[in-house]
């Protein structure tokens, strides 16, 4: 019985106390995977653990799983013959998957040359705008402070003082006939409540209602023919605003325009009288290309500038002609008692009557 026991307690006191085998404890650490495992079983060789490296944010990888494909490369790594000898394929154990990287050269080649060269062309705008600035500015300055010559069109800066005098009466003429409007308009609309009122008592007091009649009559018609002068006024208010404020006013731009380009040219001139064109270097060449390309901007819209005020004086005296006399006409056939001569008078300018009413059909 003793002998027996011994037998069956020695092993495990060797174990512990002087055997070169590792203890249980390490013999866990180093276990391998559930998959690991699975795959040392079909193999029938040891399998050594395998550490997947980190996958960096932004890869995407497409096939097997990591763990998967770790156990297989560590066993193609370690039985070489026992692969041939099941006859699986490298490729079927686990290959490692293709990695596709959105951040790649290959697929941002294209979209960085785009950025860069459209960020390249918004820098060299505005490098030219900012330079042509300075040099505007600089001439301004110069030409308040009496240091430098500008160029100068006489006949036509005199005609462009004129056309803003004349834009600067006419919208005074057109701010005394909008208030003049106004106020007959509540002049009018006085009268229509007077001859209501004047109606009303008529019927309320028999003993004065003949006097109340005729009263009411009276501002009934002065109500009449004063929508026929208000529509005649707001026709002429309406025709001297568009002539001050679009007509004038696009030949006005184009002269902002006219002045803007003649700042550039003497400037761009100054900088070729600096660079001296006699001297050949790429500086003097760089400027006289500027300025070349700046006086023919500088002449074309002198000439454009030229034309369009001699078009708009015609115009102006065609549309101011038809409208005072339109104005004279209305105002002195109302204040004359003549409605016919203002009915007359609304339908010479084609001013559609605020009393005309088109017949019913069963008037018809």
């Amino acid at each position: 019985m003793n002998s027996t026991l011994n037998i069956h307690t020695n092993p495990l006191s060797n174990m512990s106390v002087g055997s070169d085998r590792p203890s249980i404890h390490e013999m866990l650490k180093d276990e391998p995977s559930m998959s690991e495992s699975k795959s040392s079983v079909f193999s029938g060789t040891e399998v050594k653990s395998y550490k997947h490296p980190t996958t960096l944010p932004g890869l995407r990888s497409v096939g097997p799983s990591s763990s998967s494909a770790a156990a297989a490369a560590g066993n193609a790594a370690t039985t070489p013959n026992n692969a041939s000898s099941h006859n699986t394929p490298s490729s079927a154990v686990g290959t490692p998957a293709s990695v596709v990287s959105p951040f790649s050269p290959s697929s941002q080649n294209g979209s960085d040359s785009a950025f860069f060269k459209n960020g390249a062309s918004k820098i060299d705008t505005i490098k030219t705008w900012s330079i042509s600035t300075y040099k505007c500015t600089r001439q301004l300055m110069m030409e308040r402070l009496g240091k430098t010559s500008r160029t100068v069109d006489t006949e036509l800066e005199a005609q462009i003082e004129l056309l803003r005098e004349t834009q600067r009466k006419y919208l005074s003429i057109l701010r005394l006939s909008r208030a003049f409007s106004s106020h007959f308009q509540h002049c009018v609309q006085t009268q229509h409540a007077l001859a209501e009122a004047f109606s009303d008592l008529a019927q309320k007091s028999p003993e004065l209602q003949e006097e109340f009649m005729y009263n009411s009559e009276t501002q009934r018609n002065l109500t009449k023919n004063g929508e026929l002068l208000l529509g005649a006024l707001n026709f002429f208010v309406s025709s001297v605003n568009t002539l001050c404020n679009k007509t004038i006013e696009d030949t006005l731009l184009t002269i902002r325009q006219y002045e803007t380009a003649r700042i550039e040219y003497d400037a761009y001139k100054n900088d070729l009288e600096v660079a001296r064109p006699e001297v050949s270097s790429p500086a003097a060449e760089e400027a006289q290309k500027n300025f070349s390309k700046h006086k023919e901007q500088y002449e074309k819209l002198r000439a454009d500038v030229a034309v369009k005020m001699q078009f708009l004086d015609e115009n102006r005296v065609k549309v101011m002609h038809k409208q005072l006399l339109l104005l004279h006409n209305a105002v002195a056939a109302y204040f004359s008692g003549n409605a016919t001569a203002l009915e007359g008078t609304l339908k010479q300018f084609n001013i559609k009557s605020p009393n005309s009413t088109s017949s019913s059909w069963l008037e018809q």
